[in-house]
């Protein structure tokens, strides 16, 4: 069973959400908030239940604290926690009304797990929830490119030595980190590779744990933050 929680500051989106959310087999929303501040309160209070949610489905914009900062500080708060060290972690999924939302690029280093159209079909918000409550980052191509541009204008030089941070992967695990940060799904990169994927999955997993990143957005971030990837190479 996949628990939702909604965080969003109008109540009829936030009832349309949780009502189509809760009629699909395997979802349960446990709830809802207003704005950050409520939500974090709430979500502590389930946590003390425990019944935290798997994923939190989280507005950007909001009044008293926003969706990039409420992130911030849920995924801060929680990434000690028995759940998370267990492979449990609570993931993210922000909401927005724009594409080229200015948050985009601070959402994902801020930890979420994908982002989302408000106005995507029903069909792909279900297969979204259950992408992110798998572990898997959800990135269309129209943020991967704002990511992309956003380090090609904070970052136009890259160091030529291989990252610090990333000397403890194999140069296997490099390659694999390296065509993941470039937009390639598992499939493509077997393909590239020649490797199978299940292989490649198992490189991604030991990427994951060996860099202790939340998962492929987050790897991605970091990947262009060392600059292991440079924008247009």
């Amino acid at each position: 069973m996949i628990r939702v929680f909604v965080v969003d500051d109008q109540a009829m989106v936030r009832e349309s959400f949780a009502g189509l959310l809760g009629a699909q087999e395997g979802i349960e929303v446990l709830g809802g908030a207003g704005d950050g501040i409520e939500a974090l309160a709430r979500i502590a209070e389930l946590e003390a239940r425990g019944q935290r949610p798997d994923v939190v489905l989280m507005d950007i914009r909001m009044p008293r604290l926003d969706g990039l900062e409420t992130t911030r500080r849920l995924l801060g708060e929680l990434s000690t926690s028995d759940d998370e060290s267990a492979g449990n972690p609570l993931r993210v999924l922000v909401l927005t009304t724009f594409d080229l939302d200015d948050y985009v690029f601070e959402a994902l280093r801020a930890g979420a797990s994908g982002f989302l159209l408000k106005d995507a079909p029903a069909a792909e918000l279900i297969a979204a929830i259950r992408v992110v409550a798998a572990g898997e980052a959800l990135l269309a191509p129209t943020v991967t490119r704002r990511l992309i541009s956003e380090f090609v204008r904070t970052r136009p030089a890259a160091p030529t030595a291989r990252p610090e941070r990333l000397a403890v992967l194999t140069n296997r695990e490099t390659e694999v980190l390296t065509l993941v940060a470039k937009g390639l799904s598992n499939t493509e990169i077997a393909v590239e590779l020649v490797l199978s994927e299940q292989t490649v999955k198992t490189h991604l997993n030991r990427i994951l744990a060996k860099l202790a990143v939340r998962d492929r957005a987050q790897a991605i971030v970091l990947a262009y933050e060392t600059g292991l990837v440079r924008p247009g190479v």
